[in-house]
């Protein structure tokens, strides 16, 4: 799977192209490496939320660190056209961690302001530089074929990062901050809060 690096300041870059997996070279501003990046930079979002120090009765880092290694795979796959590496058992395992965490939170009744402590902080930080990350891979899907399995794995990043944020919060005793809806203009009372997609 394409070439190791021994070295990183190789100057091939200058003029505004970049390497793929396969040899191949693209422009800097090529949809694929926009996912690659957005991919890459989630990545080491997780890699923060890790270093604060999350509390090891929650039994997290492990599985963080394997989420890790799942986006390493995917911006493997993606840096290689036609390349697939993320397995669909990955977004399955996101599926039962996301029910185990969503066990001991209450019912959601308005939209909540990211925040609280540190990690929750950092965790809402990643659900949206993972949504940012779903919609380049989106937009590279539309005109180059990538992996079902990809999307599908960010998408249910996200909305793992969001249930995270709450369980940190809530294990650290910080009271969620909600949208206060009586602040909001006339009319705002139209928004709705529904499921995450």
């Amino acid at each position: 799977m394409g070439h190791r690096l021994s070295a990183i300041a190789t100057r091939t870059g200058d003029a505004g192209t970049t390497g793929l997996g396969d040899g191949s070279r693209v422009s800097k501003t090529d949809p694929r490496v926009n996912a690659m990046g957005d991919v890459d930079e989630l990545n080491s979002a997780v890699g923060m939320l890790i270093a604060f120090g999350l509390p090891p009765e929650l039994g997290v880092d492990a599985q963080l660190i394997d989420v890790q290694q799942d986006l390493l795979d995917l911006g493997g796959e993606l840096s290689i056209p036609g390349y697939t590496l993320l397995k669909p058992e990955r977004v399955a395992a996101l599926d039962a961690w996301l029910a185990t965490l969503n066990v001991s939170l209450p019912r959601l009744q308005e939209f909540v302001r990211p925040g609280g402590t540190i990690p929750a902080g950092q965790a809402h930080m990643c659900r949206t530089i993972c949504r940012r990350a779903e919609r380049s891979v989106i937009a590279l899907a539309e005109v180059q074929a990538v992996s079902h399995t990809g999307r599908q794995y960010l998408n249910r990043l996200s909305d793992l990062m969001f249930v995270l944020a709450r369980v940190l919060n809530q294990h650290a005793g910080q009271a969620e901050s909600m949208w206060n809806r009586e602040r909001t203009p006339q009319g705002g009372g139209l928004l709705t809060l529904s499921t995450a997609s």
